[in-house]
């Protein structure tokens, strides 16, 4: 297993959307992590993020902003955000090239100051090579590579080297006696209970056993 850093350059505004924009112009405030990020089918994104400096600040943008629907804020000089916003073109762009199946996004993305975002992927070369000639493809971002090399998880952040469907998958093989001996499920009551064909449980369970195990060997 790999890992691969990589810089996203916002290509034709500072930010990747109007709100991070705003944020990012005010020089009150700090922003410093993306620790969780959903889409939602409303096309609303749920962001959980870090962030530092006049808290009254941020919520004078966040209460004038247009796009934010809503939002909370927990702590005094260093803070954490719970929002929910619109989501432009750049976002969803950003957001389908990351949302592979064979690539997991380790969190937190760390925000930079000129406005571009800082992530590691894990995954294997050949994925990593088919991400990035998509991304040069792309029109919202510019893409450098920072680093790369053999990734390592220690036992915490073993769950984080599996995607959510494989995580979800992983948990219900568990719990059904997937695992047990003797074996008390099978592929087919895994996918009855998550609504997939028995071929995808097998797949997802197969590269689940091999990132586990791949882990654990180091």
């Amino acid at each position: 297993m790999r890992y691969l850093t990589v810089r996203l350059v916002p290509r034709d505004q500072p930010g990747f959307h109007p709100l991070g924009e705003r944020l990012l112009a005010e020089p009150s405030l700090q922003r410093e992590a993306v620790h969780h990020f959903e889409l939602l089918d409303d096309g609303t994104l749920l962001l959980l993020a870090e962030g530092s400096g006049d808290r009254d600040r941020y919520e004078e943008i966040m209460a004038s902003e247009p796009t934010v629907r809503d939002y909370m804020v927990s702590g005094e000089e260093r803070w954490m955000a719970v929002s929910q916003f619109e989501a432009n073109e750049a976002i969803r762009e950003v957001l389908a090239w990351q949302q592979r199946e064979d690539i997991v996004v380790e969190t937190p993305v760390q925000f930079q100051q000129d406005g571009s975002q800082q992530m590691t992927l894990i995954g294997e070369d050949e994925s990593f090579r088919a991400l990035y000639e998509e991304a040069t493809s792309l029109d919202s971002f510019d893409i450098e590579v920072v680093e790369t090399g053999e990734y390592t998880p220690d036992t915490d952040r073993l769950a984080r080297t599996l995607t959510t469907r494989q995580q979800e998958i992983m948990a219900a093989a568990v719990d059904l006696g997937y695992y047990r001996e003797p074996r008390e499920a099978t592929h087919e009551d895994i996918a009855g209970a998550l609504d997939l064909s028995p071929s995808a449980v097998g797949k997802h369970l197969r590269r689940v056993e091999e990132r586990v195990f791949a882990a654990l060997a180091r």
